[in-house]
C-alpha cells in the first residue's frame, strides 16, 4: 500500500470537529476544518476518530486507469452533455424546483465521470481525457483548460 494523506468530504462532515484534535502533526486546521495536505503523515488518525465518516484516507499516487472502449467513451460524453445542457437550462428560470434539477444534473454528471473512473483527478487518463473534451460542442474550453492547468498530473508508471 502506497503513502496516503487524509481528505474531508464537506458532506458528510457533521461539523463536530472533535476527529481535527487528534492529528499528531498538525495537520487539520480547527479554526476552518481544513487538512493541510502537505503537512498529512497518513497515519489516519483522524479518519479513524471522525464520528461522521467524512474523513477519508486517499493514496498519493493512484494506480493507472485500464482504457475505456470508444463507445463507452462517446456514451459518457453525449451523457454529459446532456445533464450539462440540463443544467444550464434550469440555470436560467428562477423557481426553486429549478435550482433543484440544475443542482441534480450537475451531481448526475459528476457520478457519471466518478463511475467511469474519470473523476481521479491526478490520473494521466484523466488528463487525457480533459485534452480530449476540450473542443467537444458544449464543453467550456476556459473551465477544461484551467483544470489541466490547475491539477497535479501524475505520470504513467514505468512498465518493465
Amino acid at each position: 500500500m502506497g503513502e496516503k494523506y487524509a481528505v474531508r468530504n464537506l458532506r458528510l462532515c457533521t461539523k463536530d470537529c472533535m476527529c481535527l484534535y487528534v492529528c499528531p502533526t498538525g495537520a487539520t486546521d480547527t479554526e476552518n476544518s481544513i487538512i493541510d495536505v502537505s503537512r498529512c503523515i497518513g497515519c489516519g488518525a483522524c479518519a479513524d476518530a471522525c464520528p461522521s465518516s467524512a474523513i477519508s484516507m486517499v493514496p498519493k499516487v493512484y494506480p493507472p486507469q485500464q482504457p475505456k472502449d470508444p463507445a463507452v467513451v462517446d456514451a459518457l460524453r453525449r451523457l454529459m452533455l446532456n445533464k450539462a445542457q440540463a443544467e444550464l437550462i434550469a440555470a436560467g428560470l428562477p423557481d426553486p424546483l429549478s435550482v433543484a434539477v440544475e443542482k441534480s444534473c450537475r451531481l448526475m454528471a459528476e457520478d457519471i465521470c466518478r463511475e467511469a473512473g474519470y473523476m481521479l483527478p491526478q490520473s494521466p487518463n484523466s488528463k487525457a481525457f480533459l485534452e480530449s473534451i476540450r473542443d467537444y460542442p458544449g464543453i467550456p474550453a476556459d473551465v477544461v483548460e484551467s483544470l489541466l492547468q490547475s491539477i497535479q498530473f501524475y505520470s504513467e508508471p514505468d512498465k518493465e
